[in-house]
């Protein structure tokens, strides 16, 4: 499978974009442990559509915008990630759910600590929102871009 690879400048540093020709399979910021398991490894391109399509989302959302679209994603993970991701796709631009939330919406027995492993493999950072996932104490926890990244995202969404 080829693997293309682009770049994007946001407020809140570079990031790198994958996709396998059709769809985003990850969205890193640039220097942090999950975006080198992407960089290098892929041919860079800027010209996929769905590029042009990420990139225009996120010119929307760092602009304090909603996207009322998303672009083409295909992450890849386990039957249980993509589930978790797919829940993390239904929270509310602006508020936040906790990895309790997520655990009880799956099962009543499931632990909020098999959530957070799922949540922390999330390969599309921002547009599969796992920054909007908090501790059960309304704490920041976890977030592959960092804490200061993860705080600056929430408040943005909340102005």
């Amino acid at each position: 499978m080829s693997c293309f690879t682009a770049y994007y400048d946001s407020p809140l540093g570079g990031m790198t974009l994958a996709s396998d020709g059709q769809a985003l399979s990850a969205l890193h910021f640039m220097g942090t442990r999950s975006e080198s398991d992407v960089a290098g490894r892929a041919p860079a391109t800027s010209d996929l559509f769905v590029f042009d399509e990420t990139r225009r989302w996120l010119d929307l959302y760092f602009a304090g915008e909603k996207p009322d679209f998303t672009p083409p994603l295909s992450p890849k993970g386990t039957p249980f990630q993509q589930k978790v991701w797919k829940i993390l796709l239904t929270i509310p631009y602006g508020k936040t759910v906790s990895y309790g939330d997520i655990a009880r919406c799956i099962s009543p027995t499931m632990s909020a600590q098999a959530i957070g492993g799922a949540v922390g493999r999330n390969p599309i950072g921002i547009i599969i929102p796992c920054h909007r996932v908090i501790g059960a104490d309304g704490s920041l926890t976890g977030y592959g871009g960092g804490l200061d990244r993860k705080r600056w995202l929430l408040e943005m969404e909340r102005k």
